[in-house]
């Protein structure tokens, strides 16, 4: 038995930031954001929540899949930027979604978090422990960005993203993750524990801090080697990848992956330009936009791979049902 995706759904909230907004507030320009990012508007929540956006993103995969919210038994909700602590998000989705049957629990890896909630979830449903999973990345990134600081208030935005997966007869694919915490911080974000801490604490130091250019060296390092050992470890030859799943983090960092797998970036989809960096949601968004568009089809390799905070890495092959 092997997990499969047999439904996706995303939700992202209606207020639209574009570019010409953060000049307002940065010293900046729509010119300057695309040409280093590729990023042009971004949706920042007004009334949502990470769970709210969680539950919508979560019911239109279970829609999308044509499974009862009854019928699943794992929930996991990958996670940085939660509304709640007690109970954890997963657990307020499953209330909010009426997935009486289910087991839940949160998972925080930032920008890996989809790679490694699907990771955890397959692992689930190969063991034959759980026969459905719903798993869920969603990021209220907008909370945590400081919007005084060009370096990272023009990347982020907020959404959810939503996978069902189904424990089928299948070809089981074995992901490749890694982490090093020496280098965590080149991405870093402390928490506003108590009183004390926010009273001594300068403002940015509870909002994230980014080394642009160690996480960019970082990734197109890492990124490439870990698809390498993934392809290795499933004796599959990349030429059999349909299609390269990133986490939309800079547009450069996607063109420079493809360029060291020498592979064409009509491979490599990207959605970045209309919503930003979301974190764990991003890799769950683009492939439920692809599953609607009719790009993905059934027995297509799809090479997932994310990357960020931690630092973490990972990557996985899925084949679409």
């Amino acid at each position: 038995m092997t997990g499969m995706i047999c439904g996706t759904g995303a939700y992202v909230p209606p207020y639209i930031r574009d570019n010409n907004e953060i000049a307002t507030m940065v010293e900046t320009s729509d010119e300057w954001i695309q040409e280093r990012t590729g990023v042009a508007t971004r949706h920042i929540i007004t009334d949502d929540t990470t769970v709210s956006m969680a539950a919508e993103a979560a019911k239109r995969a279970l829609k999308n899949a044509k499974i009862g919210a009854e019928e699943i038994d794992l929930l996991i909700v990958s996670t940085i930027s939660s509304n709640v602590i007690l109970p954890c998000a997963a657990c307020e989705v499953q209330k909010e979604i009426g997935a009486v049957n289910a087991t839940c629990f949160d998972m925080s890896a930032a920008c890996s978090g989809f790679i490694l909630a699907y990771n955890t979830a397959a692992a689930y449903l190969s063991g034959g422990v759980y026969q459905k999973a719903l798993i869920i990345g969603s990021e209220s990134l907008s909370n945590l960005t400081n919007w005084k600081d060009r370096s990272t208030c023009i990347l982020f935005g907020d959404g959810a993203g939503a996978a069902v997966m189904c424990a089928e007869e299948g070809n089981r694919y074995l992901p490749v993750t890694h982490s090093d915490g020496e280098k965590g911080n080149a991405l870093t974000c402390k928490s506003r524990h108590t009183k004390a801490d926010i009273m001594h604490m300068e403002d940015d130091e509870y909002y994230m801090q980014m080394d642009g250019q160690a996480v960019f060296k970082f990734a197109v390092k890492k990124v490439p080697e870990v698809i390498g050992e993934t392809l290795e470890r499933n004796q599959v030859r990349q030429e059999e990848i349909d299609w390269y799943v990133l986490h939309q983090a800079n547009k450069r960092i996607v063109e420079a992956v493809a360029k060291r797998l020498g592979e064409p970036m009509t491979k490599f989809p990207m959605n970045l330009k209309k919503y930003g960096n979301t974190s764990s949601a991003s890799i769950g968004i683009l492939l439920d936009e692809m599953n609607r568009d009719g790009r993905l089809r059934s027995g297509q390799k799809i090479m997932l791979a994310g990357f960020g905070a931690g630092l973490t890495w990972g990557s996985c092959i899925v084949e679409w049902k």
